[in-house]
């Protein structure tokens, strides 16, 4: 059986939602209804401790990004890919790497 598709955000939402994220770092991607940010630690370990933490919520969520690690930078990637564009999950899973990130 397939899981029911996620609803992707609507217009009213989507403003709402992003304007914070994008005070934060945040970026839409060209071409993809997407947002991306590189987040930067003082060395691999801290990257590394972030990426783990981050993997343990977007598991909770049944969210996972698109995400690179070189070193001390972790480039992120959010869409949904089952409605191929950006989505409430999105936005909560933004958050909450924001959040892991924080000092």
């Amino acid at each position: 059986m397939s899981r029911p598709k996620t609803p992707p955000l609507a217009a009213d939402e989507r403003a709402a939602a992003l304007a914070p994220l994008l005070a934060t770092g945040w970026a839409p991607v060209e071409g993809r209804d997407a947002i991306r940010k590189e987040f930067r630690f003082r060395n691999f370990v801290e990257a590394f401790g972030w990426m783990t933490r981050a993997a343990l919520h977007a598991e909770k969520l049944n969210h996972h990004p698109e995400w690179a690690n070189v070193w001390n930078r972790v480039d992120v990637t959010l869409i949904t890919h089952d409605c191929d564009g950006l989505s409430d999950l999105d936005i909560r899973l933004a958050k909450r790497m924001d959040a892991l990130a924080a000092p």
